[in-house]
């Protein structure tokens, strides 16, 4: 563990860790190749919808899915941030609200960056009664 986070009990860490999606290989479907989507999306404006509404409701389902199984802190703020940003995508391809692809994604990236940053004032893990 680094220096600065909060410490969890040994035994409610290991649980944790154990059933966290990004610990191990489901982490690159999961979110790396979302991820991926999401940078093609920014040149391949024909395809963008098709490339991120998918990559988002699948990242936003897998951190609330995450913050039901170990209590990972960020995927509380970062969960449903994903679901917001595809229907944010689905209501700017049906013109009902502006997009700028470039804003718009620099945007979500900020925004999780500060989910992630929670984690280091509030511990990693949410601590279960």
């Amino acid at each position: 563990m680094e220096t600065g986070q909060h410490a969890d009990p040994p035994a409610s860490a290991a649980s944790c860790q154990a059933n966290d999606l990004l610990c191990g290989g489901r982490s690159v479907l999961l979110w790396c190749l979302p991820a991926a989507a999401l940078i093609a999306g920014l040149w391949w404006s024909s395809l963008r919808p098709w490339l991120w509404v998918p990559a988002f409701l699948v990242m936003g389902g897998a951190c609330l899915a995450n913050a039901a199984r170990c209590g990972r802190v960020h995927c509380y703020f970062t969960g449903p941030l994903f679901l917001l940003a595809a229907a944010y995508v689905v209501l700017a391809e049906f013109r009902l609200v502006p997009m700028n692809p470039g804003i718009f994604l620099d945007i979500v990236v900020v925004m999780t960056g500060l989910g992630y940053l929670s984690e280091l004032v509030l511990g990693r893990y949410r601590k279960r009664a």
